[in-house]
């Protein structure tokens, strides 16, 4: 039975432990970290006020994974489709559930999240394909976790310090927002296992020893039954998995979430980069270490095939070609790119922009020269080519609906060749959030039937606050049609000094001048590198620190009186 649930939340500071390493501040729920794990019902009502008592950072609350039909200003990421919620205010967030699966709510909120703004949420749904397969349902998240708070490993990641771009390493992994977890099971029983990956840059193996995994759901997308021992699971993506237990209770098993390594740049030989917890038979029992793998085999979640058996959608209106890379621009710092430009906030949310600027809301100029703005005509086939240029894997998730995995090539494939494409898959896997593999591409398709303003963008969050971001304005004179802002939500814009019409520099006269716009920092002159820059940093601090010197001898006082000894003088004795 559907119902309207009222969340009444403050957002606040806390202090907390979970690795057992180091205490830390942690933003908390109403005096609550970990966070509630949320549970709707398809159907339900959300109405929930968010008040900002952090008193020294902005928020916001994103619902990762909802579509967002008709609600589009409810979707959550500030300067899209709404303003940062300064301290002190209050926004509330409304809209019905019309999906069902496994989800997290988090802050959008420029490297927030990972200061523990995040947890899982579920949405239940009487025609479950699988209801009546299982006993019990068991909500798991696996995340990375950093001792250092984000907002200051953010200033040194995108630093002239740092121009190769290596991401902090995280300091631990943890399950359920700790370690040395311990769930306790029933002989014989199945249970959903609901899985979620929380965490703000590692992708994680996981696997439970001695059991078998039948995936049954990603990313909200009921699937037909498909058994591994392990899966793949990156930031920001949700598995359902079905799990017999034994019939026997002689001993526990272990629990494994394993950090990709690979995605590192070092590895602290400090580091353990698993995190186990156990199914508990038997609380006599020990709790043995997993035994160590030489190999991870996970199962390749392009071959999974949803349970509704819907075929690809038909060749594509519209393509988008994206081109990614990571490098550097004049301030020396390295950037991530989409097509040679770096995302870059406008002062107008982009959502507000589209419902204030009447026709010109088609033209994707108006949105801003570093806004990756691309505008979709309602109804379209769309395809998303994503072509990496960089060694490293991603994780991308569109916002505003799932999509179809049509293609995706092998690591080191270099671009996709639409001149002579691949066969695409023929009933492709549906989910919002997706690898891309090192140096290879990938091929997404959907059709455009979600009037809003709908992000896609890197689920890394050192990529995402570095500019791997572009955003799809679809349908935007049905947006003006059906979308008005609530006066709370005007308020909160209000109080934070924000622009709320106009185009993407608040210019409301003439739309398409863009002056004082927000811009990225301009390329790097010709020849520059990264080890250049490097060379060009320490050079110039050294001459700081010479000149520095120099000033500060020639600025000591001047001794009057100056000893003298011959070299023919004996040393002076020390002591007696």
């Amino acid at each position: 039975m559907a119902a309207t649930l009222n969340y009444d939340w403050n957002v606040t500071w806390m202090t907390a432990n979970p690795d057992g390493m180091m205490e830390r501040p942690v933003i908390g729920i109403n005096g609550q970290w970990p966070l509630p794990v949320l549970n709707f019902t398809r159907g339900d009502r959300v109405i929930a006020k968010v008040h900002n008592g952090l008193g020294n950072e902005s928020t916001s609350i994103h619902w990762h994974g909802f579509y967002q039909n008709g609600t589009n200003e409810m979707d959550g990421p500030p300067h899209v489709t709404q303003c940062d919620i300064p301290p002190g205010a209050t926004m509330v967030y409304n809209f019905t559930v019309d999906q069902t699966g496994t989800y997290w709510y988090h802050s959008h909120s420029r490297g927030q999240y990972p200061e523990g703004l995040r947890q899982a949420l579920v949405i239940t749904d009487p025609e479950n394909p699988y209801a009546g397969q299982y006993d019990e349902e068991l909500v798991l998240t696996l995340s990375d976790w950093y001792h250092d708070q984000f907002r200051y490993l953010l200033e040194g990641f995108i630093s002239v310090t740092n121009p190769t771009g290596a991401e902090p390493v995280p300091n631990s992994a943890l399950m359920n927002d700790t370690q040395d977890l311990m769930i306790p099971v029933e002989q014989g029983k199945t249970y959903l296992l609901r899985l979620a990956n929380v965490g703000a840059f590692a992708s994680q193996y996981f696997w439970i020893e001695g059991h078998t995994l039948r995936i049954v759901e990603v990313d909200g997308v009921w699937t037909d039954a498909a058994e591994t021992d392990m899966i793949y699971i990156t930031s920001a993506q949700r598995y359902s998995v079905l799990v017999t237990m034994k019939n026997e209770t002689s001993q526990n098993y272990a629990m494994v979430g394993s950090m990709d390594t690979e995605l590192f740049d070092s590895l602290p030989p400090t580091l353990n980069y698993n995190v186990t917890g156990w199914l508990v038979y038997n609380d006599q029992a020990e709790k043995s270490a997993p035994a160590e793998l030489s190999s991870f085999n996970p199962y390749d979640d392009f071959n999974l095939r949803p349970v509704d058996g819907m075929e690809c959608l038909p060749d594509a209106d519209y393509t988008v070609t994206l081109n990614m890379k990571m490098d550097n621009l004049g301030d020396g710092a390295n950037y991530a790119f989409f097509n040679n430009r770096t995302y870059v906030m406008p002062k107008v949310p982009t959502l507000y922009s589209v419902l204030t600027t009447g026709s010109a809301a088609t033209d994707p100029a108006i949105y801003g020269t570093d806004s990756l703005a691309y505008v979709l005509e309602k109804n379209d086939v769309v395809d998303i080519i994503l072509n990496n240029g960089d060694d490293g894997k991603h994780p991308f998730h569109l916002h505003g609906r799932n999509f179809q995995l049509i293609y995706r090539s092998p690591e080191n494939a270099g671009h996709f060749d639409a001149s002579n494409p691949p066969p695409f898959a023929t009933v492709p896997m549906r989910r919002d959030t997706v690898t891309l593999e090192p140096l290879g591409n990938f091929v997404l398709r959907f059709r455009a039937d979600n009037p809003g303003v709908w992000l896609f963008h890197c689920h890394i969050e050192w990529h995402m606050d570095s500019g791997l971001v572009a955003a799809f304005i679809e349908a935007p004179l049905d947006i003006q049609r059906s979308i008005t802002i609530p006066d709370d939500h005007l308020q909160v814009c209000s109080t934070g000094g924000f622009m709320t019409a106009g185009n993407a520099a608040g210019n409301t006269e003439d739309l398409y001048d863009l002056t004082g716009e927000n811009r990225a920092p301009p390329p790097l002159p010709e020849g520059f590198t990264p080890g250049g820059i490097v060379a060009l940093v320490f050079s110039c601090i050294a001459a700081v620190l010479g000149m520095i010197f120099i000033v500060w001898y020639g600025m000591a006082p001047i001794t009057t009186q100056i000893p003298t000894r011959r070299f023919s003088d004996p040393p002076e004795e020390v002591g007696e």
